[in-house]
């Protein structure tokens, strides 16, 4: 099972030993220990050989009805007795690449280091679950210490509530911002290999949205002068029999870095006491190594650090000048408070003193978001971010670590800063971020990016969005430019799914509901001659609007794209059976109030059914199996 859950036995002993009962009086307890940019041509190519992560999006043979029927029963909830202790890696165990398979090159966290010392031991048992106190043990000793022995911890997520459906009548627009972070995704994969199983996964952690947008699809190129390609495709809602699921698929140009203009970067690394952890400010330097090696000479590169204090490292070192940047990355310690709004500040003065003009200027934040001095609320860094974004840079930021990691923070000065959010949790996840989809998480293309589809009443009774909760916009800030969207960089893609109830079923009856009737021959001669569709195909199901400025434009434009019954797919494409599969164990991660039929067995079932040459997809179906 997970490592979580430990024998009761085990745990019996460990309190025995340590406290002495059943022990001879002379032995004793032991216990061991275990605007539109400036493009210029290519200097060379900085991305041959990167891997192509696109998944194909070939057809299924199998018929729709036989691969998305309804599953039966939860996943079981023990495993084999064996597999209930596994052992913890080793205290400051180093982050390193795996060679075997991708799944090795996810290296599983080390913990604390409270926990490296409690680790493997009767101890680590005897302390693992709140629920362990019931009983015999609970009349012996006091549980309630959960700071230090549960597995609850000091990490922050915020908290949404759940989007249910709307009734077209009563509310025709649905309203979001666009959303490219991918951080809950990599957060999710290291909770599950970290040993949560889905009931225990924190309340908050995943978004449905950054697990959806953590794939690459193969979405239409744009056409023209449009910034995007647009992709609509309905078919029937694997998890809800009483609905269709319209996926909209949203994809930019993509661009080798090599031709991109030149990036003012600022990192902004955190070097506080709470990033002294193998799987911080090591790995931290070691992401910050791979963007270095693919750096132009036209680049200009400035490094602050924040403790207790900041400081300046390095300010404006040309691109091409790595050992120089590897150096002043090499020479970083980890100590002190976190005074992190000071960084800050201090990243963006120096930002704006080497501002390149028609550049790509951006400060890229590292930290395991624990700020502690200063400003530290999420509604005063708010405040700080909206103010500064108006110079014209940008803020991404990088999430790193375990145990104390304050995603909310994270997430709130990324989506105010114009930027994104990642979450490194290996070297390899640091490849993807730095290498794979380097211009994609550097260049941004289409800025305050926002959607509103309007459903047609005639067609649809009511449509519920899955994930957006903390993306979503009243309807009047659509049309207004002061409200802030979300940002899109070269080559990468939005998704999103809605769940939607027509006015008339799409289909009759189901061939078991006509069987079972009297006069089933009657019934089934009569839809044959009446078709499958009670309301004019012809009539539009929906339109999607997207609002988008240039990067450095203040005024928006609109896209309108009509959404019919021509999208309709009785064997949808890989890509749409994919990130359905993708939402469905979304919706069962968030722990969410609308699962209907979706299960684990289902996800993995249909997932198995794909021709998947996508590492990151294979990779997510062994993390499904996982959980499970």
């Amino acid at each position: 099972m997970k490592k979580h859950v430990k024998m009761m036995a085990l745990g019996l002993a460990g309190v025995m030993s340590l406290s002495g009962c059943g022990m001879k009086s002379d032995e004793s307890a032991a216990v061991t220990e275990s605007g539109e940019y400036d493009w210029e041509e290519p200097e060379a190519s900085v991305m041959d050989g990167a891997e192509d992560s696109a998944g194909t999006t070939g057809e299924t043979e199998d018929s729709l009805d036989d691969l998305w029927g309804k599953e039966s029963g939860p996943s079981e909830l023990f495993e084999k007795e064996e597999e209930v202790c596994e052992a913890p890696a080793a205290d400051g165990e180093p982050a390193t690449e795996a060679s075997e398979s991708l799944l090795n090159d996810y290296a599983r966290s080390s913990g604390s280091a409270e926990e490296q010392k409690l680790a493997g031991t009767p101890t680590a048992d005897l302390y693992a679950e709140k629920d362990a106190a019931d009983g015999y043990l609970g009349s012996c000793y006091d549980f309630t210490d959960e700071e230090a022995y549960c597995r609850e911890n000091a990490e922050e997520y915020s908290q949404w509530e759940e989007q249910g459906y709307f009734s077209v009548m009563a509310q025709p627009l649905s309203t979001f911002s666009a959303d490219v972070d991918t951080a809950s995704y990599s957060n999710l994969r290291r909770l599950i290999r970290d040993g949560y199983d889905l009931d225990s996964l924190p309340e908050g952690a995943v978004r449905i949205e950054e697990l959806l947008n953590y794939f690459s699809y193969d979405y239409a190129e744009p056409v023209g002068e449009e910034p995007f390609g647009v992709m609509t495709q309905i078919s029937r809602c694997p998890w809800n029999e009483s609905a269709e699921l319209v996926m909209i698929g949203l994809k930019t140009e993509d661009i080798d870095y090599s031709r991109a203009p030149a990036s003012n970067l600022v990192f902004l690394l955190d070097v506080s006491g709470s990033m002294d952890e193998p799987d911080k400010l090591p790995l931290l330097k070691e992401s910050f190594v791979v963007l270095t090696e693919h750096l132009r000479k036209k680049d200009r590169i400035s490094i602050v650090t924040y403790a207790s204090e900041d400081k300046v490292v390095l300010e404006g070192a040309r691109g091409d000048q790595r050992d120089k940047i590897k150096e002043a990355l090499d020479g970083l310690e980890a100590g002190g408070g976190t005074y992190g709004s000071r960084g800050i500040e201090t990243a963006y003065e120096l930002a704006e003193e080497n501002f390149i003009e028609g550049g790509n200027n951006r400060i890229i934040l590292a930290t395991d978001g624990d700020l502690n001095i200063g400003m530290t609320s999420e509604e005063e860094l708010e405040e700080l971010i909206s103010e500064k974004k108006e110079s014209g840079i940008f803020l991404s930021v990088l999430g790193f670590g375990t145990g104390n990691i304050k995603d909310n923070k994270m997430e709130i000065l990324a989506d105010k800063g114009n930027g994104n959010y990642a979450y490194i949790d290996s070297p390899q996840e640091a490849r993807k971020v730095f290498l794979e989809q380097l211009t994609a998480n550097l260049l941004t293309v289409c800025k305050d990016v926002k959607f509103q589809v309007e459903f047609n009443p005639d067609v649809v009774e009511s449509y519920r969005l899955l994930g957006y909760e903390n993306r979503v916009m009243d309807r009047q800030d659509f049309h207004d430019d002061t409200k802030d969207g979300g940002e899109i960089g070269a080559g990468h893609s939005v998704t999103a799914l809605y769940e939607v109830i027509l006015e008339e079923p799409l289909y009759g009856m189901r061939e078991d509901e006509i069987d079972d009737l009297k006069y089933g021959n009657a019934y089934r001669r009569r839809l044959n001659e009446t078709s499958t569709l009670p309301f004019d195909s012809g009539k539009e199901w929906l339109t999607i609007s997207v609002r988008y400025k240039r990067p450095s434009g203040n005024v928006s434009e609109l896209l309108e794209y009509p959404v019919g019954y021509e999208c309709y797919q009785t064997k949808p494409s890989n890509d749409f059976m994919f990130a359905s599969a993708v939402a469905e164990f979304g919706l069962l991660a968030s722990h969410s109030d609308y699962p209907e039929d979706a299960s684990v067995d289902h996800v993995i079932k249909t997932i198995r059914k794909l021709d998947l040459k996508d590492s990151y997809k294979m990779e997510f179906l062994e993390l499904v199996e996982e959980a499970e």
